[in-house]
């Protein structure tokens, strides 16, 4: 028996290399991402909790934007991965000027949501309820700090088309490059330009979103370069700019299965900005302890975030090459690796977890909240890793209706109602609201396991569907 469980769950060397060959870029990238994201935290939030609560505001929002522009590219990138599995360089190369008129179109309806809606959207976080901060004076610093960061969109916009389409082809160590150098381009000029240093005049909020837009811009000139000047790596790049041709069928194609994959992701990020919008009515204090907590958290989440898309590429690959047996068994050990992973991040999130919130200059209340949810979502870990791996196991096999449900529709039929009515209508502590929302995942960990078991997702889809 035991050695049945160890041939169904755990793989060999050959495979963990595989794995870690695809993951530990992705790994390594949000990790330096993630760990600079909260130095940057730590170096806004030592300006003040309106500073801090302010930019983490328009973040949210811009992480909301940043979700939709995955999503709506995500729905060509499972093309994407089964072009590349089956070796059709035309099928990619369709994709990939797929991704790119996606990608500014969302950019340019960005900017206008965020030009025109931006104040009104950042005033929906902003509620009296605790005892700490200034709501006009967290108001003021986040339209400042929005008013610089839409520079960067554009460059955010270009790079998911250029580094989503070398991700679906496996290559994963030059995104990990790029972002490693514009993350601590951005540290660094963070440093410089936050506090004044080196001759730099100190503009604080605004300096921290100067220093975002131009790591943004220094990340995209790498991958874009790289890309072009590497062409018998990337052969889908040669002639790409000759013309925007994509063949009709697989537009229609493309955009009917990722239709119900750009809903899920807007839906699904927009679901998750209410929720902390629902948090967000006891208090301004609650919004910089969900900020702390994020950030730190997020850190802790980039195993099982990096093992999701490793599904999604890995498997996705298999799919396309019609290796339905080995595509079961690679799915079902990554699952595995992804939950035992988290129960270890998990542990050290909690064990290090009364460490982080004295590192912000705030007040004792925030401090508190934030231990609090640190340790909240350190228990939440396996469900959340599990989750993910399951929708990104659905998504693989090209089921995007499923995933929006499964996605999506739960968030805002489930969690949404129940933290809105318990935030709204009751006096129940916040902390239990916070619990209650995580633990609803319990529910999307038992359908995810139905769906797989059942195999909706062993599909090919490019077999009917060659390039033209």
């Amino acid at each position: 028996m035991k050695n049945g469980f160890v041939k169904k769950y755990i793989g060999d060397r050959k495979f963990y290399k595989m794995v870690m060959t695809v993951a530990l870029p992705i790994i390594v990238q949000n990790g330096i991402s993630g760990m600079v994201n909260m130095l940057d935290n730590i170096m806004v939030g030592r300006l003040g909790t309106e500073q801090m609560s302010g930019v983490a505001i328009v973040n949210r929002l811009f992480w909301v934007f940043m979700i939709c522009l995955y999503g709506i590219v995500s729905g060509a990138g499972i093309y994407g991965v089964q072009y590349y599995g089956s070796k059709d360089y035309t099928g990619l190369k369709y994709i990939f000027r797929y991704k790119l008129a996606a990608c500014g179109i969302m950019a340019a309806a960005g900017i206008l949501v965020m030009l025109f809606k931006g104040e009104y959207l950042i005033s929906l976080f902003l509620h009296e309820g605790s005892s700490s901060g200034d709501i006009a004076l967290a108001l003021e610093y986040a339209r400042g700090y929005l008013n610089i960061i839409l520079l960067g969109i554009l460059p955010f916009a270009a790079l998911q088309a250029y580094a989503g389409t070398l991700r679906d082809t496996g290559e994963t160590l030059v995104p990990m490059i790029a972002g490693v150098v514009a993350v601590i381009t951005n540290l660094i000029l963070n440093y410089i330009l936050i506090f004044g240093k080196l001759g730099a005049p100190a503009l604080g909020v605004s300096g921290a979103a100067i220093a975002t837009v131009v790591s943004r811009y220094v990340e995209c000139i790498i991958v874009v370069l790289w890309t072009h000047m590497h062409k018998e790596k990337n052969r889908y790049i040669i002639g790409v700019y000759r013309s925007f041709r994509i063949p009709l069928k697989l537009f229609k194609e493309v955009t009917l299965k990722s239709i119900p994959l750009f809903a899920n992701e807007t839906l699904w990020a927009g679901g998750q900005a209410l929720i902390t919008q629902c948090y967000s009515l006891r208090g301004i204090a609650v919004v910089a302890a969900i900020n702390i907590s994020t950030t730190i958290s997020d850190l802790f989440n980039v195993v099982f975030i990096a093992l999701g898309l490793s599904v999604a590429i890995i498997v996705g690959q298999h799919l396309g090459a019609g290796d339905m047996e080995r595509a079961k068994d690679t799915d079902r050990k990554l699952l595995f690796l992804s939950v035992t992973s988290s129960v270890v991040m998990g542990t050290l999130l909690a064990i290090m977890a009364p460490v982080f919130p004295g590192m912000f200059n705030t007040t004792d209340e925030v401090k508190h909240l934030a231990l609090i949810f640190l340790l909240l979502s350190a228990l939440y870990m396996p469900l959340a890793a599990y989750s993910h791996a399951s929708y990104f196991t659905i998504r693989a096999g090209g089921k995007t209706f499923i995933t929006f449900l499964f996605d999506s529709v739960f968030v805002w039929t489930v969690n949404i109602p129940v933290v809105f009515i318990l935030s709204k209508f009751t006096s129940v502590n916040i902390v239990i609201i916070f619990f209650t929302c995580q633990m609803l995942e319990i529910f999307k960990c038992i359908i995810g396991t139905i769906l797989i078991k059942k195999g909706i997702w062993l599909n090919n889809l490019i077999n009917t569907q060659k390039s033209e």
